[in-house]
């Protein structure tokens, strides 16, 4: 048996109170509100945004279409779903980028920012996470929280320059041991 590997994730919080504006998109890029004959599509963004990143070795289904397929579904089906967090972003080749958001208690709980590889670098990630923060504000939430793995440097930049804060370390397994990214027990 291979020894356990685990990734060093952040939970990371932030009030929701005094909330930037919203950017503008850049030309050419519309916001697409949920509904639930879009799953097909936030799953295939997701897919493209995750195949090859570090995110697949910690949660396989990001892998994959089906899989994300099946996580779409199973997070637009929860009764903490919330529609009023949940964007895609349409570009000139189409949809391009995707947030999904959840009730955890008080909080709201971004799930999921996925921006395809060849549209990062625009602005689409903080566009989400913004678009996000202010509708669990319309929904009445105090502060909203995500996951992020710690190895990800950008992603967690782009939260701390949008004021969220790391509030607690996680560590979450993987059975595939990669070298300098994984922690080895």
């Amino acid at each position: 048996m291979l020894p356990a590997a685990y990734f060093k994730r952040y939970r990371m919080e932030r009030m929701l109170e005094a909330l930037p504006a919203m950017p503008e998109l850049p030309a050419g890029f519309t916001w697409q509100s949920w509904s639930p004959m879009l799953l097909d599509v936030h799953a295939e963004v997701k897919y493209r945004s995750f195949r090859d990143e570090m995110d697949v070795e910690i949660f396989p289904s990001l892998g994959y279409l089906a899989g994300c397929r099946e996580l779409m579904h199973n997070i637009a089906t929860r009764c903490e779903f919330v529609p009023e967090a949940t964007w895609l972003i349409v570009g000139p080749d189409g949809p391009c980028a995707t947030i999904q958001g959840l009730r955890e208690g008080s909080c709201g709980s971004i799930q999921n920012v996925g921006v395809v590889p060849e549209q990062r670098g625009k602005g689409l990630g903080a566009a989400l996470v913004l678009k996000a923060l202010h509708g669990f504000q319309r929904r009445g939430f105090e502060r909203a929280s995500l996951e992020v793995t710690s190895q990800n440097g950008l992603a967690v930049r782009l939260y701390q320059r949008l004021g969220f804060r790391a509030t607690r370390i996680l560590y979450k397994p993987t059975h595939k041991i990669l070298q300098d990214e994984a922690l080895v027990i």
